[in-house]
């Protein structure tokens, strides 16, 4: 919802507003809100008003604002479209197990419905401390328009809380209130909201408020088309995206990808790699496809390996630095040295990457001692009966080769890429007559330990010499 919330803000010249609905004390927690933060500065999404840069409709938590709510409510009780509400927990819950078993419509019955607290106490099911109850009139309207879906009806709605027991509004007055005094022209939420429309558009009505534009997305749905549950799949939580390796420029590209549609070039084929500003300059509210959008972990994956191909090599290997060092393949502060490897060995690897997670991977044997190198078991099965032999001329012919290259990458004799290839092939493929898909496995498997590597040739260069030799000589050992 942020990122459709700040396309519109954007192409409209408006403000968007961070607000931290955090009435529901139950299900509060400390580290949400900096959670909310860190994951929406990631995403590149920023907020032009909100708690931590403050505002002219500051505070910006709604815990913060409890004094604002108390007027509307105490306003909602005189007016007769309130009324308190002392049943305890208990006597609703019976109730509604009551309701349940034999098939009536759930919802509250209106027992302290136009009694005193006095009276309400001599009944059964009684607290001391009463919440304050909406009063739903027989001729609620539950049709409204929504700028996504058009012509919306809702179910009817029972007697909403709106103020609880803990002194605390509920989101459906807090939200209200605040959209109002804060000037929200546009309330985009998701679509299990839509029952609870009538409602804010009774409390607008009821206090001479002008009620917004609604816009209801979609929700996003499994490969199995159920409902994505933040309990039962990890893709809910946005933080594991960070976590698993997706660029945010792709994660954005994608979520603007699942609910609207590609962008159009001049010729009018369907684009589907674009930017936020791309997208937020030809944001139409009618283009949302009000069908809950199937979330494809594949589709991403592709685009995230574009963004990562399209990144220059210096900013791709910064982006690496995060997951190398939860690796344990570089340290917090890696030396000038290292990171020039770094960059080397990147560039090697961008075009074999689809998350920033598979790089511990690629890079770790290039900042490994020869004598730690582990070769993989995979790896080794693989060897042939002729790996020895490979081996063997393979540092025949390198140990030929002049160690003074022009430098990472360079082209040239010498220690470089292509002198190492040519001697590789005339000594493996023509002498050995050996094809370069059998005769090349032994090294690779040597030099990365892997069966699945950065290009060869190029990683002895980068390796070196002297480190390329030791590897070489530590397989046809253990042979």
């Amino acid at each position: 919802m942020s990122l459709f919330n700040l396309a519109f803000t954007r192409q409209q010249g408006g403000q968007f507003v961070l607000r931290v609905e955090d009435t529901d004390r139950a299900r509060f927690r400390a580290d949400s809100e900096a959670q909310l933060y860190d994951t929406l500065d990631w995403l590149g999404l920023h907020w032009d008003e909100g708690p931590d840069i403050g505002g002219p409709f500051a505070p910006y938590r709604q815990s913060e604002r409890l004094d604002t709510y108390r007027p509307y409510v105490e306003r909602l009780i005189e007016d007769g479209h309130a009324y308190y509400c002392w049943c305890s927990k208990e006597r609703l819950d019976h109730m509604r197990e009551i309701q349940q078993k034999t098939k009536q419509p759930t919802g509250y019955d209106r027992l302290c419905y136009g009694k005193t607290r006095e009276e309400r106490a001599a009944l059964p099911g009684f607290t001391e401390t009463p919440v304050v109850r909406m009063l739903i009139p027989d001729d609620v309207q539950l049709t409204f328009d929504d700028v996504i879906r058009g012509k919306v009806s809702a179910p009817r709605p029972d007697d909403q809380v709106i103020l609880k027991a803990d002194g605390f509004p509920t989101y459906h007055l807090a939200v209200v209130v605040d959209d109002h005094l804060m000037r929200i022209t546009h309330v985009v939420r998701g679509e299990e909201w839509i029952s609870s429309t009538p409602k804010h558009i009774l409390l607008y009505e009821w206090l001479g408020l002008e009620p917004p534009k609604w816009a209801h997305m979609p929700l996003l749905r499994n490969t199995d088309k159920s409902k994505i549950s933040k309990r039962k799949n990890p893709a809910a939580r946005l933080t594991w995206f960070r976590e698993e390796g997706y660029l945010p420029e792709a994660l954005v590209n994608f979520l603007a990808l699942l609910a609207y549609p590609p962008q159009q070039d001049e010729e009018g084929n369907d684009v589907e790699v674009f930017t936020f500003d791309e997208f937020s300059k030809s944001f139409d509210w009618g283009k949302v496809n009000p069908i809950g959008p199937i979330f494809d972990l594949k589709k991403l994956e592709w685009l995230n390996g574009v963004y990562i191909r399209s990144l220059e090599v210096g900013e791709l290997a910064s982006r690496l630095l995060p997951y190398l060092e939860a690796a344990g393949v570089l340290s917090a502060s890696p030396s000038l040295g290292e990171l020039a490897r770094l960059k080397a060995v990147t560039e090697l690897i961008q075009t074999r990457m689809s998350l920033l997670t598979e790089a511990p991977a690629l890079v770790g044997p290039f900042f490994v001692s020869d004598d730690q190198l582990e070769v993989q078991q995979d790896a080794r099965a693989q060897l042939k009966d002729d790996a020895g032999q490979v081996l063997d001329e393979a540092i025949r012919a390198l140990g030929d080769l002049d160690d003074h290259g022009t430098g990472v990458l360079g082209a040239g004799s010498g220690w470089t890429a292509p002198a190492i290839e040519d001697a590789l092939r005339t000594a493996l493929v023509e002498g050995l007559g050996i094809k370069p898909r059998f005769a090349f496995g032994p090294l690779r498997t040597a030099v990365s330990g892997a069966r699945i590597s950065p290009p060869l040739f190029e990683s002895m260069e980068i390796l070196g010499k002297t480190s390329t030799l030791n590897r070489l000589r530590t397989l046809r050992d253990s042979l």
